[in-house]
């Protein structure tokens, strides 16, 4: 793709993108592989900026104060529920956004929800030079997951010789319910790179040790209570409140609190085979071993602690081992490869290619939990449990890509940017739950059940950028698709049953996007583009096996088919720029979850979600105050169910995990070359987790609640090579839930050096 940037493989130094005739131009550093000659919506930050405004402990925090967008990040090194929310998709749709590294796909299409996030631990913050937001669907280069956003990460890559060591620290107070505990992280990184003639190299490696807070609180709801049998015991400590949907329950306790150890590597080459014509290639890998603890607020008459058995809490009789073991402790063991492979040219002339190819392989995932014999599990004994293994699973990429000019250099009034090519795409999900008679060490044995499946996307695209007039650009881009599932195959302890029949479907989806010049300072813009979010092999493959038969699923799910639309106008001074855009989205037959029977959830189509909304950016410098930045930005998303014959309750209802409104703002003071001030704030408004949003009690576990953070930085540089910051994020401390809880008051200390 072309990217309007200054000079062949430009290197480092680049803050924020420029605007003009609609488009975005890369001052300088590497080109992005976002579309930026597209007259639509951009959005990005430097590495400078995320070093000097952001408490970044993960490479999602670079997003966390951009437009509209919001990262389900728990705490430091959340692996597995980090999912991406946009304008018109919530926290529990993964698969409505696109992640790149460096043009290597780090989004999981393997399903759609919080397990299936992007690997995000595939780059750490040190090493970002860029990071671009293209706002809907509205280039032809991406696939239908587009719908909500697509998020490039560019990092460095050297022009001499430079190395970088980075220490971190992280500490919150956590109090809830019957938990008070001080949770800790610590981190080490460190980088280095050279160029020399036509060759240059990078690597990075990264440590983090960090202990998060409770996400799960074991519970049972009063109503489940009986009356109670002579001789169970009666127990203290339980916490009485209320659940998600207003009923009273008993809090007994927390699990699922992670202690997480994760190591990062990375290495980098690139060649310049021709002053034009550049090979790179990237080798990461990531290891993540988390260990995941209990802790039981119930006590009996002697004070030890309860974890499993009949109990007797307020008059009322319940069981901790059913319907499922209130107290449920795991350890995860992953270690996933990344490989990317790419030769390209930028001779900005009439012709430019890229041929790249990606691989991502979970090398190992295993999880390993207890199934009965708790009391056995938490002294330390042997008690019997399930491994899952998911050896063999991960997904592929080839893209063959064009870019031609036909007026070569020159982009005057009627020239043509013209994009093409041509992209192929492979899931493969395969998953082994089997029996052990030892959780924690044992091997595994007898198999419980299995989930296997593939499916695979061929595109084809092309997209013509038209300079009309010298006001008027005008993109016009198409995109047909192949898709494919096959290979399903569920399991249980006795056999292995085909999935149905290979299902394969084809799509076409037409883009445009129009750019109006008003005067040097005011443009407008128009977008418009379909999509087609396909169902993931998690979505298609799941469900369980009764005798010879599979229930509780769907192979026949539609893909959700979307019409986005965006039109947006944008005021440029010569110190910041106020954009304002409404946007419209259309979705049939989105893909959640709901109950298929009294007892059965299972993911079908909704038939219809209709999303409005209104969204507002500033960026100021140098307002009344010298050296003060301001970025700012709200959005209000009226997104409602309106047709849906499988939960009629839901029609008329918000969709799950959008809220009407979201607000960010970021004020950043330099008040010398060496000390810069950073407050900021993020504010969330109601939203809920059901299609019916009767989860009203969004201040409680498995709530989804409102929020107003603040946070602070403070970042000093000591002389030509040390640098220190200290930072706070949620500063006022404030208490808020997306299903598990989020982190409550954390100190942020950082020590950096660079040569």
């Amino acid at each position: 793709m072309a990217n309007m940037c200054s000079g062949a493989f430009a290197q480092d130094g680049a803050d924020a993108p420029a605007r003009t005739m609609g488009t975005v131009i890369i001052a300088g550093g590497r080109p992005t592989s976002l579309p930026t000659q597209i007259p639509t919506t951009i959005e990005g930050i430097s590495g400078r900026q995320i070093e000097q405004t952001i408490n970044a402990s993960d490479s999602e925090d670079a997003l966390k104060y951009l437009p509209s967008l919001l990262v389900r990040k728990r705490y430091i090194g959340d692996y597995n529920h980090a999912v991406l929310s946009t304008r018109a998709s919530g926290t529990g749709n993964s698969a409505r956004s696109m992640v790149y590294a460096d043009g290597i796909l780090l989004s999981n299409y393997l399903g759609n929800g919080a397990g299936f996030t992007p690997r995000w631990g595939m780059v750490t913050p040190e090493e970002i030079e860029r990071v671009d937001v293209l706002y809907g669907p509205f280039s032809a280069a991406y696939a239908g997951n587009s719908v909500g956003a697509v998020v490039d990460y560019v990092t460095r890559m050297p022009m001499k010789l430079e190395a970088h060591v980075k220490l971190g620290y992280a500490t919150q107070k956590f109090d809830l319910y019957s938990t008070s505990e001080r949770d800790a992280g610590k981190q080490a990184s460190a980088s280095v790179g050279n160029r020399s003639g036509k060759f240059a190299w990078w690597f990075n490696v990264n440590r983090l040790d960090s202990t998060g807070q409770p996400l799960v609180f074991a519970n049972r709801q009063l109503s489940e209570g009986g009356t109670p049998t002579a001789g169970w015991p009666i127990v203290t400590g339980a916490v009485a409140g209320q659940n998600n949907r207003g009923k009273d329950w008993w809090l007994l306790g927390t699990t699922t609190s992670y202690h997480t150890v994760q190591d990062h590597a990375k290495l980098k080459l690139a060649y310049d085979i021709t002053p034009t014509m550049r090979a790179s290639y990237t080798l990461g890998w990531w290891k993540n071993d988390t260990d995941g603890s209990a802790r039981s607020y119930l006590r009996d008459g002697a004070g030890n602690p309860v974890y499993a058995g009949n109990v007797i809490i307020g008059a009322r009789q319940y069981n901790l081992n059913s319907p499922s073991l209130a107290f449920a402790p795991n350890f995860n063991a992953l270690e996933h490869a990344m490989h990317g492979l790419s030769v390209k040219t930028n001779t900005k002339g009439v012709f430019d290619w890229e041929l790249a190819a990606s691989r991502y392989d979970y090398h190992r995932d295993i999880l390993r939990a207890p199934t009965a014999d708790l009391p056995a599990a938490f002294a330390g004994k042997v008690a019997i449990g399930r491994i899952t293994d998911m050896d063999g699973t991960g997904w592929h990429t080839l893209n063959l890509r064009g870019t031609w000019r036909p007026a070569g250099i020159d982009r005057g009034v009627g020239a043509h940017v013209i994009d093409f090519g041509y992209q192929q795409d492979g899931y493969r999900s395969r998953t082994l739950v089997s029996d052990t008679s030892d959780w924690i060490n044992g091997a595994p044995g007898k198999r419980f059940s299995a989930f296997n499946g593939n499916t695979a996307l061929k595109s084809l695209f092309a997209q013509d950028t038209w300079a009309i007039s010298r006001n008027w650009t005008t993109t016009l881009g198409a995109r047909y698709e192949r898709w494919r599932a096959y290979g399903g195959e569920l399991g249980n302890a006795a056999r292995i049953i085909p999935f149905g029949q290979e299902h394969s479907e084809a799509y076409f989806s037409p883009k445009m996007a129009l750019a109006y010049q008003i005067n040097p300072d005011w443009v407008l813009k128009a977008s418009t583009g379909r999509a087609v979010r396909m169902p993931t092999v998690g979505e298609l493959y799941q469900g369980s096996i009764i005798g010879d038969t599979i229930v509780n699923t769907d192979p026949n799910l539609k893909p959700e088919t979307s019409w986005t639309s965006e039109l947006s106008a944008e005021h440029t001074t010569y110190n910041g720029m106020l954009r304002a855009t409404l946007f419209f989205e259309r979705t049939r037959d989105a893909l959640y979850s709901q109950a298929l029977t009294n007892t059965v959830t299972t993911v079908q189509n909704v038939d219809a979600i209709r999303t409005n909304g209104l969204e507002l950016s500033w960026q100021a410098v140098n307002l009344g105050i010298k050296e003060l930045e301001l970025n700012s930005s709200a959005t209000y998303t009226d997104s409602i169910v309106t047709a849906n014959r499988n939960f009629a309750a839901s029609v008329g209802k918000q969709q799950p995990r959008v809220p009407k409104w979201r607000a960010t703002t970021v004020a950043s003071y330099k008040q010398s070359d060496r000390l810069t001030y950073t407050v900021a704030a993020r504010y969330s408004g109601v939203q809920y987790g059901q299609l019916d949003n009767s989860d009203s009690n969004g201040f409680s576990y498995m709530g989804f609640s409102k929020f107003f953070v603040v946070d602070a930085r403070v970042r000093f540089k000591l002389d030509k090579h040390w640098s220190a910051a200290l930072g706070i994020d949620n500063l006022n401390n404030y208490k808020y839930w997306a299903f598990h809880p989020y982190p409550q008051r954390t100190v942020v200390a950082e020590l950096k050096f660079d040569l």
